[in-house]
């Protein structure tokens, strides 16, 4: 019996053997972003979060597809990685290192007493008073806050932007309005596509993944991804070439 066949009937011990043998995919996701990214992200945050996403591809994977694990598993833990970056991106770094201090003190202190730990021991471990330690509670509840409103509003994260300007390059009035009317338009267009072609757009340009690779996740030919794409440019194109040829 190979072990993805014990694992599918049930094996734990298969399932963890297989997680250990595709780790180093995490790792070398992992590293390959962080060369991309804020010196304050550590790169065990991003580990953390390529390891849930290879998890999640592990429990959806069906071997009986014919598709090697790697080409399913690398876009999932991608992603979870991104998903992570986007959440923290709403973080002080200095929260963060905070909540990261009460976690590990926390994780440590039930590993050493085989229970959860009490505040009066957490505290003890930290060198704080019980005020303190509230209040480093606190900070870590709002931390968990600032990133589900984050992850809940209004996807402006999803929807590229019209234009490479901000307010600040605008000088005129008209110019702001002319950008807004813009962006609500590509959002509009957006949320009409197919769920393929906004599947496609977002794996091509926000997660960066080669074509060939989101043919993988999709189950179609790498030709069909760039059908797929250049439909939706075009779609795009049109309403802001529409847009633009009003207010000129």
């Amino acid at each position: 019996m190979t072990l993805w066949q014990a694992f599918s009937s049930g094996d734990l011990a298969a399932r963890e053997e297989l997680l250990a043998e595709h780790i180093s995919l995490v790792h070398h996701v992992s590293r390959q972003i962080h060369r991309r990214v804020s010196s304050d992200v550590e790169l065990d945050e991003l580990i953390s979060a390529g390891t849930m996403g290879l998890i999640e591809a592990l429990d959806r994977f069906d071997p009986t597809r014919g598709l090697a694990f790697s080409t399913f598993a690398v876009p999932r833990v991608r992603g979870a990685i991104l998903d992570e970056l986007r959440r923290i991106d709403h973080v002080p770094s200095s929260m963060r290192r905070r909540t990261r201090t009460l976690s590990t003190a926390r994780e440590s202190l039930r590993h050493e007493l085989g229970r959860e730990p009490m505040a009066e021991e957490v505290a003890g471990m930290l060198k704080l008073d019980l005020p303190a330690l509230w209040k480093l509670e606190a900070e870590a509840e709002g931390t968990m806050r600032v990133a589900l409103d984050g992850a809940n509003s209004d996807d402006s994260e999803d929807i590229p932007h019209a234009r490479a300007t901000t307010a600040e390059d605008n000088n005129s009035v008209e110019d702001r309005i002319t950008l807004d009317q813009e962006t609500a338009i590509l959002r509009e267009t957006i949320l009409r596509l197919s769920q393929q072609e906004r599947t496609v757009l977002t794996l091509y340009y926000f997660e960066e993944l080669k074509l060939h690779e989101i043919a993988a996740v999709l189950e179609v030919t790498e030709s069909r991804v760039s059908q797929i794409r250049q439909k939706a440019i075009v779609k795009l194109r049109g309403e802001l070439s529409s847009l633009r040829s009003l207010v000129a």
